[in-house]
């Protein structure tokens, strides 16, 4: 028997997923405006699809697939917006904790923060199939098989699009790094 979700029980899960699913739409919109629409988008479909959301599954997994629908529907609307900018749009908790983990000097900051760019730049240049699965596997530390249920795709071919995207980052990524660091 399916245990479909209530009202309360979305609620709870906007409580408890919300700042993950908002984190996942800065990541895939263009910019703050569009992601803080998809943001509230995505929880105005899930009230729409209430009855279908299966509460004993994963809440947090269907609501990242809403999010990525919507955000799909409105790319293929919007053709014209072929490029994506600013992709990966890493929390002010991680930023924080990057410098925590450094010895807080200027000349680090300055190379984390050119480190960051390099990586945000390079997963922005990926194609859209090998940028999805990276942003859900290390942003939203989503497991292999939901990704594959988010993105409607095998989990084979999620692992093989992780090692295909890791590779291109890794060469890409080799050449600016050992410059810098080297």
């Amino acid at each position: 028997m399916v245990n479909h979700m209530t009202k309360t029980e979305l609620e709870n899960c906007i409580f408890e997923y919300g700042k993950d699913i908002y984190s996942f739409c800065k990541s895939i919109a263009l910019n703050l405006q569009e992601a803080d629409d998809l943001y509230q988008d995505t929880f105005l479909k899930a009230m729409e699809l209430l009855s279908d959301i299966d509460n004993e599954k994963k809440p947090k997994s269907y609501l990242l697939s809403i999010a990525l629908r919507l955000w799909k529907n409105k790319k293929r609307k919007y053709a014209w917006r072929n490029r994506i900018a600013n992709v990966i749009s890493i929390t002010d908790e991680l930023d924080l904790d990057l410098v925590k983990a450094s010895a807080f000097t200027p000349e680090n900051e300055l190379l984390k923060k050119e480190e960051t760019d390099f990586v945000r730049s390079a997963v922005n240049r990926l194609p859209d199939k090998l940028k999805l699965p990276v942003l859900l596997y290390y942003m939203e530390d989503l497991p292999v098989a939901q990704i594959a249920f988010v993105l409607k795709i095998p989990v084979g071919t999620v692992k093989s699009r992780l090692h295909f995207a890791r590779k291109l980052l890794e060469k890409e990524l080799e050449v600016v790094l050992d410059e810098t660091y080297g």
